[in-house]
């Protein structure tokens, strides 16, 4: 039984990674992964995507690039001013403009750094580096 499906999908990422494998899956599927998905997508961590419907929770293929050295969840989800974001940036990043922090905003599912940008707070989602 699934308990947070987002974990199960950023552990089974960072086994792959660990074991050199170029491709992964990811089951079950759901938009908030999708989005975590494309924001990795955009920072070239993963190559790409897909959604592939099977009819029983679908399941996404991911192509892996081979840069992730960690990746997961911030349990609990703290909600995070845009003025904190160096704070929790130090605390789950190993170095300064290394890694992402993921975050969901009013803007939607963004990087820590596109947050600064737009002048917005969240809560935390996830990390990579």
């Amino acid at each position: 039984m699934l308990q947070d499906p987002l974990n199960d999908a950023m552990i089974t990422i960072r086994n792959a990674e660990a074991a050199g494998k170029t491709e992964c899956v990811l089951r079950p599927a759901s938009k908030l992964i999708g989005h975590v998905l494309k924001v990795m997508q955009d920072y070239e961590y993963i190559r790409s995507f897909e959604l592939v419907e099977d009819g029983r929770g679908n399941l996404y293929r991911v192509s892996l690039v081979g840069s992730i050295n960690s990746c997961g969840v911030i349990k609990p989800r703290f909600a995070v001013k845009r003025t904190e974001l160096e704070k929790w940036e130090a605390r789950y990043l190993p170095a300064q403009d290394f890694g992402v922090l993921i975050l969901t905003t009013t803007e939607g599912v963004i990087s820590q750094t596109k947050a600064k940008e737009v002048g917005v707070g969240g809560k935390l989602l996830a990390y990579v580096y």
